[in-house]
């Protein structure tokens, strides 16, 4: 049985373009699961300074218009075989209508297109996409610039230093995720660390070893665990890859280098300084032209 019986799909219908629908397609089609495709439509404020009576013809204008569009996109999925459903609606707190839709749906997966912002807003205010990585209970699917097809590199990258915590079951879930994602829609599947062993040993000695002693221990004990995960679920030897360096530039250098389709990450809930700054998953959004599945 497929992993995905219902995808949710939240879109942005003024931007009638975007691939995202065709994406969202593409995965149901290949994994047999209904889709719901939710147009939502932040309030215009300056409807605002329109007349209350020219506001409302206004609004249900253009209501009507995405409506009619929408219903069409639909149609047309439906002649293809696909399970199809569809709703346009208004939203003034843009997180929390896709997180009831979701609690609503039910779905196995978020699809949503990534909504890039820029640094200086990035600094004021937390990106909505940025929220659904922190609060969406179920695998949040951030759709980049790929094509409208089937995805053909599904990259899992995971933090090896983190087997040694807590994150070593989180590690167990990228793969599953990526390799399931990978067999479901016939990609290959690769894996992926990146590491940065200066950020914890620069100023570091220990029983009289030099610091470049202690750098090279610790890429071993690394590797070392980065092999047995390999192991552990049958990675091919060549379909595995390190990268030394700060993770978001290491990661988003080889997604670039290697055509990535999809980066397959982990997302935890962070708290403080942490939180305000953003995780690795949430910075590669802005850095990877590719699609980023998050778990």
């Amino acid at each position: 049985m497929s992993q995905y019986q219902h995808l949710l799909l939240i879109i942005n219908p003024a931007l009638r373009h975007s691939p995202a629908i065709s994406q969202a397609a593409a995965l149901a089609k290949a994994s047999g699961a209904s889709l719901h495709i939710a147009a939502l439509i932040k309030w215009w404020d300056f409807l605002s300074l329109l007349e209350e009576g020219d506001r409302a013809r206004a609004r249900a204008a253009y209501l009507q218009d995405h409506h009619e569009w929408l219903a069409s996109q639909a149609a047309s999925l439906r002649a293809e075989g696909l399970r199809v459903t569809t709703e346009v609606g208004w939203s003034e707190d843009m997180k929390r209508e896709i997180l009831d839709h979701v609690t609503v749906n039910q779905p196995d997966l978020l699809i949503k297109e990534v909504q890039h912002e820029s640094l200086l807003k990035r600094a004021l205010f937390t990106p909505l996409d940025w929220q659904l990585l922190r609060d969406c209970p179920v695998p949040v699917y951030l759709l980049g610039a790929a094509g409208p097809g089937l995805p053909r590199k599904v990259v899992a990258a995971v933090d090896v230093a983190a087997s040694e915590d807590d994150g070593g079951a989180l590690n167990d879930r990228i793969v599953e995720q990526a390799t399931s994602f990978a067999t479901q829609f016939g990609a290959e599947l690769h894996l992926l660390y990146a590491y940065d062993v200066s950020q914890n040993y620069l100023d570091e000695v220990v029983n009289n070893w030099t610091v470049s002693e202690l750098m090279n221990a610790r890429r071993k004990e690394l590797q070392a665990h980065y092999s047995a995960l390999a192991r552990k679920f049958g990675v091919m030897a060549e379909h595995r890859h390190s990268r030394e360096g700060h993770p978001v530039a290491a990661i988003s250098e080889f997604a670039d280098e290697h055509d990535v389709d999809v980066i397959v990450m982990g997302r935890v809930q962070r708290h403080g300084l942490e939180k305000l700054l953003g995780s690795t998953t949430e910075h590669i959004l802005y850095q990877v032209p590719c699609s980023v599945l998050a778990v």
